[in-house]
């Protein structure tokens, strides 16, 4: 799961554990430790997100799909791929708007932003100032999403070519993730 499907799955509940769980790429090791309590279960609830995401049918059958033209790339754009219908699905998962969600999130990470390391710092400034939770909303966001991170890769990923496959192959995504996603939801407990 990427940004979007990382603060979603934290409840409305804790800024900061919802925080540490968006930052929680940032975050080697038993770096963790170094943050506040609420910091620490939000970081340790991405990794518990991610290792169900990583070991589930679902997000597997969708990046074997991708293996054959992005190779080691695949699970990063199935990532994208599964925030990009999240977006485009919210209100179906939530009861405020992708804008108002965005938005109180952007306020917590304002507010709490003195509580980060450096590296999570840049990722959450570029984060705000892109506006990328409801940039993932839209194709020209999400093709702007994958030409940056093509271009992070020396365009050696091929990443900006994969929207043709999303828009070629949405209802096969789609039908995927709707699966996925109800499973993550009550797979991975907030603790």
């Amino acid at each position: 799961m990427n940004f979007l499907a990382h603060i979603y799955l934290s409840g409305d509940d804790d800024p900061l554990l919802t925080i540490g769980n968006c930052i929680g790429d940032t975050v080697r090791g038993n770096q963790y430790k170094e943050y506040p309590e609420a910091l620490q279960r939000g970081i340790l609830l991405h990794r518990r997100i991610d290792t169900f995401t990583d070991a589930h049918p679902v997000f597997r059958q969708s990046k074997r799909r991708l293996v054959p033209r992005f190779n080691h790339y695949a699970g990063v754009i199935v990532d994208i791929f599964y925030d990009y219908l999240l977006a485009k699905h919210f209100g179906e998962y939530s009861p405020i708007s992708l804008h108002d969600f965005a938005l109180r999130f952007y306020t917590s990470v304002q507010q709490n932003c003195q509580l980060l390391q450096p590296e999570a710092q840049h990722l959450l400034h570029y984060m705000l100032r892109d506006n990328w939770l409801e940039r993932y909303a839209t194709v020209e966001g999400i093709t702007r999403t994958f030409h940056q991170m093509d271009a992070r890769t020396d365009f050696k990923s091929g990443m900006q070519h994969a929207p043709e496959v999303l828009f070629a192959e949405e209802e096969a995504f789609e039908a995927e993730f709707r699966v996925f996603f109800e499973e993550v939801r009550g797979g991975v407990k907030l603790k």
